[in-house]
């Protein structure tokens, strides 16, 4: 049982880890990010504010299960 709860918590750290490489590579740095992906004038009518906003909800979530899954881990491995 032990090992397969060590196995599903892998599992999510990975899918995690992907989630929030492709999260902070979205994000805007000097530039638009996210908003001049899609063209960068209709950001506007696209609302890229709220996006951006999302954005950084989803990101955080994927660090925080990211962070939670290492500890958990890190419990795991100790025999």
């Amino acid at each position: 049982m032990r090992d397969t709860i060590m196995y599903f918590t892998l599992a999510v750290n990975i899918i995690c880890l992907f989630g929030l490489i492709a999260g902070v590579l979205m994000h805007s740095g000097r530039g638009g990010g996210l908003s001049d992906m899609f063209g960068g004038a209709g950001s506007t009518a696209l609302g890229s504010t709220a996006a951006e906003r999302n954005l950084t909800r989803i990101t955080t979530v994927f660090g925080l299960l990211w962070i939670g899954t290492v500890v958990a881990l890190s419990f795991l491995l100790v025999r």
